[in-house]
This record gives C-alpha cells, structure tokens and sequence, in this order.
C-alpha cells in the first residue's frame, strides 16, 4: 500500500466492512461516533467504489471512530495492513 489513495480506499473499507456496514443504520452509527452522517456516506462510498477518492479523513474523525470501536490507532493501522 504505497500509493496515497491506496491507503484512503483502505481504511475506508476496513470502517465500512468491518462497522458501517453492520450498524442498525448510517445515521446510528454516525450518532454513536460523534461523527456527521455525511461523513459516514463518504466512507461507504469510497469503499464501494462508488465515489472518488479525494476524501482526506481527518485524524480527528478516525480518533472519534476508534475510541466508540474501542481500538487503538495502532491496532487499527495493523488490521489494515493485513
């Protein structure tokens, strides 16, 4: 994963694979993760394919979404890697 793209389509499917996509709903979860629903979209859709990939996830964002999922940042990196 050397290409900067690359590692945003990556991170945004591990979130919607993993989370996203198993929430009640994309409202819900964005709720639960003190993150705005749009947000949650732009994830989904670059996972998909469905977007481009000019989605720059702020750190702030990822930090809000691993804390509610109960994961580091490192161990996070580490599955994405996988």
């Amino acid at each position: 994963m050397d290409d900067e793209k690359d590692v945003i389509i990556a991170i945004c499917k591990y979130i919607y694979l993993n989370w996203i996509s198993k929430a009640e709903s994309q409202r819900d979860f964005a709720s639960k993760c003190g993150v705005e629903e749009s947000t949650v979209r732009r994830i989904k859709n670059i996972a998909l394919g469905t977007s481009k990939t000019d989605y720059n996830m702020s750190l702030k964002t990822l930090i809000k979404i691993c804390q509610k999922k109960q994961i580091t940042l490192e161990d996070f990196f580490r599955n994405i890697n996988r």
